[in-house]
């Protein structure tokens, strides 16, 4: 069930999108090396999915603006105001407010991709609890059945007792026919190896089914503390998008229209500064794997942006990413920190359509590249799946989820949606996530 996170959007609010601060690419890997590469040790989440914004330093990261830098309150360093709202006038307010609402959405983020997280975490957990549920009731029935066994050969030992009591000497003496006593032994001396063998296994049922329902409980209590776990984070992204539209809601018109001039200008400078530095090569034709997520993720242009969401109606921005590559063939990990850690690196120079672009230190945030700098991504709560400028926000790195896959020799890129480049790369206002 979806529900919705903020109660109403801002009427006649205008879309903004997010500026970049200057990219600089990740260098080129070492090519003996396996190519995944660990996020920081300090670059820590919490419940709520908040890590510390300038922890995660090192070769790929970007360097950001202000909006990576926080006092631990959550208020901007230096604006005063806490809340954000903006009381005086000037370039420096209207900068300031750019910088909370910039870091509000990166949090937002990080909460998200915090909760999928946990969510994926608790996908394996529930199939864990199940299948220790059938193995234990597979390994009580066999107990059950070394009972039944044990019971019969007890009662079987009870019968022949009598006869068992006399020496095999006095009964070979008082039968009329001694060949007949031996053979009786013998068979006497196979049954009791039977009974010894029904006792061990009868233990070993005991002792199994003990160690699994063990096990059982134990998972049964770890699904309890990640529910209770995904509950807190999913109240954490209701709480960040509360504070946006809280925020958003005390703006003027006139400072909505600055905010979005002065977005869209960083934004633009940073894509200039990225393609003239050549950091990006040439057109290059991608994996057939590469092809099939790239034109999965151009059918999707258009559909909301929902915290959470795989598909089919709605995506996030790591959603969008691990469905694409799942329709093409291949399975990638759920959430935009786990594409960056467990995927190859490849330098950005190297890109080819359906590569992963990761943004911001935290690794928050993730796009499908298409070639000619451009990417189609889930951008932000409030806005729709879109084809964007590849610096629409800080550059990290980039990931290749077929390293070893040869290009086509031949290809021509799809065309692009009606309005895919419409709208904002970053959206403000309401959203919906999951219950």
């Amino acid at each position: 069930m979806v529900r919705s996170v903020c109660a109403t959007a801002l009427a006649g609010a205008v879309t903004l999108t997010l500026p970049a601060t200057p990219v600089h690419a990740v260098p080129e890997p070492d090519p003996a090396a396996t190519g995944a590469r660990e996020l920081p040790a300090d670059d820590a989440t919490g419940p709520d999915g908040s890590t510390d914004p300038g922890d995660a330093t090192g070769s790929g990261a970007a360097s950001e603006s202000g909006a990576e830098t926080d006092s631990g309150d959550g208020t901007d360093p230096g604006d005063g105001t806490g809340s954000g709202s903006a009381t005086d006038s000037g370039d420096g307010s209207v900068r300031r407010l750019l910088t909370r609402l910039q870091e509000l959405y990166r949090r937002t983020e990080q909460a998200t991709e915090a909760y999928n997280a946990t969510e994926e975490d608790l996908k394996a957990q529930r199939k864990e609890s199940q299948d220790l549920g059938l193995r234990l009731a597979r390994a009580r029935t066999r107990l059950a059945d070394g009972q039944a066994d044990a019971g019969r050969l007890a009662r079987q030992q009870y019968q022949g007792s009598g006869a068992a009591g006399l020496s095999a000497y006095l009964r070979m003496l008082l039968s009329a026919d001694p060949q007949e006593v031996l053979e009786e032994g013998h068979l006497l001396q196979e049954a009791a190896g039977s009974q010894a063998a029904t006792v061990a296994r009868l233990t070993g049922n005991e002792k199994r089914a003990n160690e699994l329902a063990k096990a059982a409980r134990a998972a049964l209590d770890g699904q309890q503390v990640l529910t209770e776990r995904r509950r807190q984070q999913r109240d954490a992204v209701e709480g960040r998008l509360k504070e946006v539209e809280e925020l958003l809601s005390g703006l003027s018109e006139d400072q909505l229209g600055e905010l979005g001039r002065m977005e869209q200008q960083g934004m633009d400078d940073a894509q200039r500064g990225l393609l003239s530095s050549g950091e990006l090569s040439g057109s290059r034709a991608p994996s057939a794997n590469g092809d099939r997520a790239v034109r999965y993720g151009l059918r999707q242009v258009g559909k909301p942006y929902v915290w959470g969401a795989q598909g089919p109606g709605s995506f996030d921005c790591s959603g969008l990413t691990s469905q694409a590559w799942s329709h093409a063939g291949r399975a990638i990990p759920r959430t935009s920190q786990e594409q960056w850690r467990r995927l190859p690196h490849v330098p950005l120079r190297a890109l080819r359509p359906g590569d992963l672009v990761i943004y911001f230190p935290g690794a928050t945030h993730v796009a499908m590249y298409l070639g000619d700098g451009r990417v189609v991504q889930a951008p932000r709560p409030g806005a729709r799946v879109k084809v964007s400028p590849i610096a629409a926000n800080p550059l990290l790195g980039a990931v290749r989820p077929d390293r070893d896959a040869a290009a086509l020799r031949a290809y021509v890129p799809p065309p692009l949606p009606a309005d895919a480049t419409a709208g904002a790369d970053t959206g403000y206002g309401s959203a919906a996530g999951p219950a």
